[in-house]
């Protein structure tokens, strides 16, 4: 109890304490006395009381507005994992240099619709970071701010990140039906449908889907990322022809997906981006993924270098390619939501490794 309320209180038992021993007071003035002392008690308590309020009301506004800036610092926080977020503003990917200079070295490429952090902005460059790269893309091609938050929701997808070893694609949401292939720890698999709940979740699997279940994923919206450049940065022993051709494949990630396309600037499927490749560098490939691996040696993948072509399928049957860029990496014409891209080389499981150089 307030020590001042404590006081009155005190001071009206000492009051009815001489009262009771006090014979010549008659009840009258007793009565009179008391009430006096209780209403001289109340009128003192009674600034106390509304000043009490007050200070409980500014103190409950105070945390009301804590928890509304905590809760919109979270909502901020919270935007597909970026504090300030920054979108690559372009048709097909913008150029990651390591400083804010046009002659600078490439580090890295953000996708149309990449997210990235924004740090700061020097002489017309921002500097970024997306994924693993870290370093400057002009201001000319990114949108910061409103114009960021309002066109990302275009491009941000619903994603299943495998949280387990090595995690089944089944061909139906149940464990009794065939498998597809597996995929590895941290992948990133685009969700197309929640099934039973979040049971299970229908995956996009290059130009086909599958069903993974939802006990070894975790769900969340996300923005493409940038793709680093380290992985074209060769060791000896490769090739120069090796690394034309990954350098020269690299130049068309971002341009279209289309079945059936063979131009590499206005769409491909995943067979034409292959043959159209390797074309460039005299080497003539069919236009269908099962029969490509017909014309080449078969390797397998620990051996494999820059150039060679990852097959993958469903149930045994190859019905995808994909170029390898080295350093267990694979570029390729995806689906029509990604176009081409770059993807670990083991995002599926490869059923045949070929090499035609």
């Amino acid at each position: 109890m307030n020590h001042k309320i404590s006081k009155y209180v005190v001071s009206i038992c000492a009051g009815l304490f001489m009262v009771a021993i006090s014979p010549e007071l008659t009840f009258a003035s007793m009565n009179a006395g008391v009430s006096a002392m209780i209403s001289s008690c109340l009128q003192q308590s009674e600034g106390l009381i509304v000043a009490t309020s007050d200070v409980l009301i500014s103190r409950m506004a105070a945390e009301e507005t804590q928890e509304e800036e905590k809760e919109e610092d979270q909502t901020q926080e919270s935007l597909y994992g970026y504090k300030n977020l920054g979108l690559a503003n372009v048709d097909t990917y913008l150029n990651v240099r390591e400083d804010a200079d046009e002659d600078s070295e490439l580090v890295g490429k953000m996708p149309k619709g990449a997210g990235c952090e924004v740090y700061e902005e020097k002489d017309g460059w921002y500097h970024i970071k997306s994924g693993k790269v870290d370093g400057y893309v002009t201001s000319e091609y990114l949108l910061t701010g409103e114009a960021a938050i309002e066109k990302s929701e275009k491009f941000a997808k619903t994603v299943a990140t495998v949280n387990t070893t090595t995690l089944f694609v089944r061909m139906e949401p149940n464990t009794d039906c065939k498998i597809l292939t597996m995929v590895p720890i941290e992948e990133e698999l685009t969700v197309l449908e929640e099934v039973d709940g979040g049971a299970w979740y229908e995956i996009e699997l290059d130009d086909e889907s599958g069903y993974v279940s939802g006990d070894y994923v975790d769900i969340s919206m996300k923005l493409p990322k940038a793709m680093t450049m380290s992985e074209v940065k060769y060791g000896q022993g490769v090739s120069d022809v090796r690394v034309s051709l990954v350098q020269y494949a690299l130049q068309f990630v971002g341009r279209p997906y289309v079945w059936g396309g063979t131009s590499l600037t206005n769409g491909v499927d995943c067979s034409g981006f292959t043959m159209q490749v390797y074309a460039k560098f005299g080497v003539y490939l069919p236009h269908s993924s099962r029969a490509q691996p017909n014309s080449g040696r078969t390797i397998s993948a620990s051996e494999a270098q820059p150039g060679d072509l990852f097959f993958y399928g469903s149930g045994g049957r190859i019905n995808h390619v994909a170029i390898y860029m080295g350093g267990g990496r694979v570029v390729h014409a995806s689906n029509r939501r990604d176009g081409i891209k770059i993807s670990n080389a083991y995002y599926r499981t490869p059923l045949k490794v070929v090499s035609y150089l």
